[in-house]
This record gives C-alpha cells, sequence and structure tokens, in this order.
C-alpha cells in the first residue's frame, strides 16, 4: 500500500515544491520590472507623482530596493537548503533514481542559478552614471569641515590595518541638525589660535554632534600657567587658580566654587571642590547604609581590581583615593558649569570628556571596576539607561565589578530601575535600598558580571 502510494506522493511533493519555486521566480521577475521603472526614472525623478495621490505623509520614505532584494534572496537561499536536504533524503532512502534525478536537475539548479544571478544584481544605471545618495559632505559649506569627512586613499595603495581603502572620518549624525554650529566650530584660520569656543563644542558633543571633527588650530591656554604641584600634594590640593582659563565660567577661581556659594555656577557634586570634605568620602563610615567604602569593595576581589572607570560628576576624588591604593581610575567629566576637567588633570588623574551619547572608548571585557555616581539618577531616561548599561556591560570584563553608589530617584519608579540593573543578571555582593527623603529613596549596590562563557 505505501509503495503503490509512494509515486502519488512523490509527484505531489514535486508539484508543491515547483509552485512555491514558480511564485519566487515571479518575485524576481517583479524586482526586475521594479528595476526597469527605477532606471527610466518613475522613482527618481517623479517623486512629487507619489505625493500627489498619496499625500506627503503617505510617502513612504524609507524604501530600499536592496533590503528587497535581500529577502527574496534569504527566501531563495533557504528554500535551495529544503531541497538539497531532500535530495540527501532521497539518497538514503534509495529513492526512485527518475525523481532524484528531476529534482536535481528540473529544480535545484534553476533555483540555485536564479539566486546567483539576483545576487549579482546591482543599482541601475541612469545615463552615464550610477545612482547615490547625495553625500553628507555637499550639506556643508565650509572648506575644513568638507576637507575633514572627504575619504582619504591610502597613500601606499593597499588595504590598511581597518582592511579598507580608504579612512572614513566620521561625526554625529546630529552634526546635520546642527549644521549652523559645526560651521562657526570649524570656521577658523590653520594654523592660528582656535576661537575661545569650547562651550560651543560641549553644546554640540552634548546635543548628539560627537565625536567632534579634528581642527587644525591652536588650543588656548592660561598665559600665566604655572607648573603644576607634585604628585604627593596635588591629589588633595586645589590647584593654582592661574592654571585655567576662567573666561566661559561664572565662577574666576577655585574658592568661588564652594558648596556654600549660591552663584558658584555649577549645580551637581555640591561641595565637591572642598578638598577637606573629599577626603572623608568611601573612607569613613556614615550614618547612611548606602554609602560603601572602597576598602569593602575591593575585599571582595582582593588583588583583583586594577584599572577602572569612574562614571559619573566630580573633581576625581574616586579615583584620587584609588590611585593611593595602586588602582587606575579613569573618570569621565563634562565641564557643566566649573572646570572639572582641568582639575581632575592638576590633580594628576585621568579625565575623559565624554557624554551620555558617547560609546565608551574602551574595547570590550577590559575594565575590572565601574563605578558610576551623581550622574545617573531618576532623571535618565530608561532607554538611553539601557544602552549605557549595555556598554558598561560591554567594557566590563568577566568577573568585573559594576559599584552603583547612591543612584536616587522617586520611590513609584525605583521597580523600574532596579530592573534595568538587574536585566543582565549580575552576581549581587550588596544591595542597600534606604530612603532618601519622604518620596525618594537611595539605591547602592556592587554587581559582578557573569562570565558568559560560549
Amino acid at each position: 500500500m505505501g509503495r503503490s502510494c509512494f509515486p502519488r506522493c512523490g509527484f505531489a511533493r514535486i508539484i508543491a515544491w515547483l509552485q512555491l519555486v514558480l511564485g519566487i521566480l515571479v518575485i524576481v521577475v517583479s524586482i526586475s520590472s521594479l528595476f526597469r521603472f527605477y532606471s527610466a526614472g518613475f522613482f527618481v525623478h517623479n517623486e512629487d507623482i507619489c505625493r500627489h495621490f498619496y499625500g506627503p505623509k503617505d510617502v513612504y520614505q524609507g524604501f530600499n530596493i536592496n533590503d528587497r532584494i535581500a529577502e527574496v534572496l534569504t527566501t531563495i537561499e533557504n528554500l535551495h537548503k529544503k531541497l538539497e536536504m531532500n535530495l540527501q533524503q532521497m539518497e538514503k532512502s534509495n529513492t526512485k533514481l527518475e525523481y532524484k534525478n528531476y529534482l536535481e536537475v528540473e529544480v535545484l539548479r534553476p533555483v540555485y542559478s536564479a539566486y546567483t544571478a539576483l545576487k549579482q544584481l546591482r543599482l541601475p544605471k541612469i545615463g552615464n552614471g550610477t545612482v547615490k545618495e547625495e553625500s553628507l559632505i555637499d550639506t556643508f559649506t565650509t572648506e575644513e569641515i568638507r576637507k575633514y569627512i572627504a575619504p582619504k586613499e591610502n597613500r601606499i595603495g593597499k588595504i590598511n590595518f581597518y582592511g579598507t581603502e580608504k579612512i572614513y572620518n566620521t561625526i554625529g549624525h546630529a552634526c546635520v541638525l546642527m549644521k549652523k554650529e559645526l560651521e562657526e566650530y570649524m570656521d577658523y584660520d590653520i594654523g592660528s589660535y582656535c576661537k575661545d569656543d569650547w562651550n560651543l563644542a560641549q553644546k554640540l558633543m552634548v546635543n548628539g554632534c560627537d565625536p567632534l571633527p579634528r581642527r587644525r588650530c591652536l588650543t588656548r591656554a592660561s598665559k600665566v600657567y604655572q607648573k603644576p604641584y607634585p604628585i604627593n600634594e596635588s591629589l588633595w590640593k586645589l590647584p593654582d587658580d592661574r592654571n585655567v582659563r576662567w573666561d566661559n565660567y561664572q565662577c574666576r577661581y577655585f574658592g568661588c566654587l564652594s558648596g556654600k556659594n549660591p552663584k558658584r555656577g555649577y549645580t551637581k557634586c555640591i561641595g565637591c571642590f572642598e578638598m577637606e570634605k573629599e577626603k572623608l568620602k568611601w573612607v569613613t563610615n556614615t550614618s547612611l547604609q548606602v554609602d560603601f567604602l572602597i576598602r569593602d569593595v575591593l575585599a571582595i576581589k582582593p588583588g583583583q581590581i586594577r584599572i577602572g572607570l569612574d562614571y559619573g560628576v566630580g573633581t576625581g576624588t574616586f579615583a584620587a583615593r584609588m590611585r593611593e591604593l595602586n588602582v587606575t581610575i579613569v573618570s569621565t567629566a563634562l565641564n557643566l558649569g566649573a572646570p572639572f576637567n582641568e582639575i581632575i588633570a592638576l590633580r594628576g588623574l585621568i579625565p575623559l570628556y565624554a557624554t551620555l551619547n558617547q560609546r565608551l572608548p574602551f574595547f570590550d571585557n577590559t575594565m575590572d571596576l565601574i563605578h558610576t555616581t551623581g550622574f545617573l539618577d531618576g532623571w535618565i531616561d530608561l532607554l538611553l539607561m539601557d544602552f549605557i548599561i549595555f556598554d558598561w556591560d560591554r567594557v566590563l570584563r568577566p568577573g568585573g565589578l559594576l559599584w552603583i553608589d547612591r543612584f536616587f530617584c522617586n520611590k513609584k519608579d525605583m521597580e523600574d530601575y532596579t530592573y534595568m540593573f538587574q536585566q543582565l543578571r549580575y552576581k549581587k555582593h550588596k544591595w542597600v535600598i534606604a530612603p532618601k527623603s519622604q518620596h525618594q529613596v537611595y539605591l547602592s549596590a556592587v554587581l559582578e558580571k557573569p562570565p558568559r562563557a560560549i
């Protein structure tokens, strides 16, 4: 009974495969026709026709014919794999030779030929040139920007160690939306002094135009710059006022930046320019359970914490304490109303001028420790925070520690934020939630990145 059914079943299976193949070939022919319309200029030159019939909101601006080709390619490739699998099964089950040959010659080969031909298609030619989108370089008129973003060919004419024939300098996509500000930033005399415009640069960075282009002008410095203090003094001593250019700050000297001064010009990290108070952080017990001591955190991984990142707002005190314990810490900093970068460097520490928008400039699995305080609080968007936490996870090595220090938010939001920190399933070494005020709470935690063996 089974044998007599085999020819009919086998033939029905082949017919089904043929119908599927014919359907795919119809798609290929449709795409080919679409290419002809494209090359005739219907889509390139007469876009207003679409708007006339559908209205501007109905026109699909994001159409990409290469994406459609990729979808068909994927379908054909999957079909080819299934057909090959059927052929292998036929060989094992000693299926009649004529059916196997028919499937191989009349079905499998045409499908593969269609796949190969479609894969070789390119965008159609219009006139003597090829269709290509307007280059970003044509968006700008300032010559220095155009020179910066123009591709730089290798002088030796070979593939470089990046694996490309050219170097493409990058600027953030938001730069296009801030064309006026970016052109102002890049409008200077080559070889002369740069304008006093670091605050313009920071505005561009904070608004997503990051990283900024390099410039061929000389950075301005204080005319009375003094030699920094020796390292045994600089960690816990305010720098010389003359080593900072105060032009764009509300204060004009470090004493003005005291937390007691309501006109100090900054709101975050109140009191962090007062070294006597800074000396007490992370080394003396407080009444708050959320205040962890450095020695207790380092005891979790004795001898294993050597390098790390302090992600927050401050004057480098966390890095200073860690340096005394032979741990190297890089401190992120923006000059939000005060010379945070300058004081970190003048204390003999390493400032990283970076924004929330920026992917951390460290390689994967390299940091022993990431410490965050005073920056990522309850104001931050959850989606943005998600991207940041995953970037921390990228640079933190297996077994590395994430130290969340006095994160605070509204009570009603704590569940959402704690999920953000717990979603990567780190091991909890410390986890404390304590009240900050009537409606706000603190969270401090020390979490360990799992190995995630592949």
